[in-house]
């Protein structure tokens, strides 16, 4: 079985982060989204792993390398723009045909990895699986209509209602979703719907077999989900030192301290990712925040937040719910609480 990372979505509702990044490099617990992707397939014991690209591909070429890491074989597919999940299985035809894959969105997050799902589908050995949880909003998702443990329709974000068992970004085929998919004309938003081949196969008397996910899921799409994702994620965090803490700073729950990071006179609050290099300065830090290299907090307070590589935060009293691209700065603070989402290189002066 290979498996197959689609990493070259636009990711318009994440701008203005999505301006300057990839949506699958925006870091949550330390780590772009896409790598907890590539752990979980690494884990479920696949090696051979295409990954769709688009107009961000040299950025996410140089973040997965050639997938050693995670001890991964890479190959980067090119998709000359992002016109539906069909669509991208149709750029990696060739890399898909002869055996089974499994299709993992590269901007999902999913807490429990996806070996159960890969056991599941070896096992029972179905034309495709699909992963499914019940969701508050189903016209946001492609949703399925399920007998027993078999898909019987899908359909892209209903109007009317149809199953509240929304679709993760993560499915498993074998070849024959590539006729489908070349058999596709683009729905009402010009996309190639991987819902509509999905529903393609059912028609044909394919068997599509149905999986729901026991624990968290999240499709970062917007910044409150990455958030969420951010949180989620650390909660599994396994506390490390390997920067400095001085006698002054004290530490609560699991906090992560990256190599050459410098911490004083604070109050760090777990889960917390400190990345290397980090300065931490008369400062309370967390609960949940993920902080990538090089980052500089003095004299402020920052909960329920995400900053990227670079960021500095002097004399804000309150920063919480915020994800701050690469290189921001925000500065004195008055007593207030910020909620900022701000892009990369920014200057935020806050009274």
């Amino acid at each position: 079985m290979r498996a197959l990372v689609l990493a070259g979505g636009e990711g318009s509702r994440l701008r203005p982060i999505t301006h300057t990044s990839a949506k699958q490099l925006i870091p949550i617990a330390g780590a772009p989204i896409v790598y907890h992707a590539l752990e979980a397939i690494a884990e479920a014991g696949i090696r051979e792993v295409g990954v769709v690209v688009g107009h961000t591909g040299d950025e996410v070429r140089d973040a997965i390398g050639d997938g050693a890491r995670w001890g991964l074989e890479v190959t980067y597919i090119e998709q000359d723009a992002p016109r539906g999940l069909a669509h991208a299985v149709l750029a990696a035809a060739d890399f898909v045909r002869g055996q089974p894959f499994l299709m993992y969105l590269g901007d999902n997050v999913i807490l429990e990895g996806v070996a159960r799902f890969v056991r599941g589908f070896e096992a029972a050995r179905p034309d495709a699986q699909i992963f499914v949880a019940r969701v508050p909003e189903p016209e946001r998702f492609g949703v399925v209509e399920v007998r027993g443990d078999t898909a019987v329709r899908v359909v892209e974000k209903p109007t009317a209602f149809v199953s509240d068992l929304a679709l993760v970004g993560v499915y498993l085929f074998d070849d024959s979703i590539v006729e489908a998919c070349a058999a596709l004309q683009p729905s009402g938003r010009g996309e190639l719907e991987i819902t509509e081949a999905i529903q393609s196969l059912i028609d044909a008397g394919r068997t599509v077999r149905v999986e729901m996910l026991d624990g968290w899921w999240k499709d970062t799409g917007k910044p409150d989900d990455l958030l969420e994702a951010n949180r989620m994620m650390l909660s599994r965090l396994c506390p490390r030192l390997d920067g400095t803490v001085d006698a002054a700073t004290t530490l609560e729950g699991a906090v992560a301290i990256g190599d050459g990071a410098q911490v004083r006179d604070s109050h760090l609050v777990g889960p917390v990712v400190i990345g290397a290099g980090c300065v931490i300065e008369d400062s309370t830090v967390g609960p949940d925040v993920s902080m990538e290299p090089g980052c500089r907090i003095v004299g402020s307070t920052v909960t329920d937040a995400v900053l990227m590589q670079g960021c500095e935060v002097t004399g804000v009293a309150g920063l919480t719910a915020s994800i701050l691209g690469r290189g921001v700065v925000v500065r004195h603070g008055a007593g207030a609480t910020h909620r900022l989402v701000v892009g990369d290189q920014s200057l935020i002066e806050v009274d």
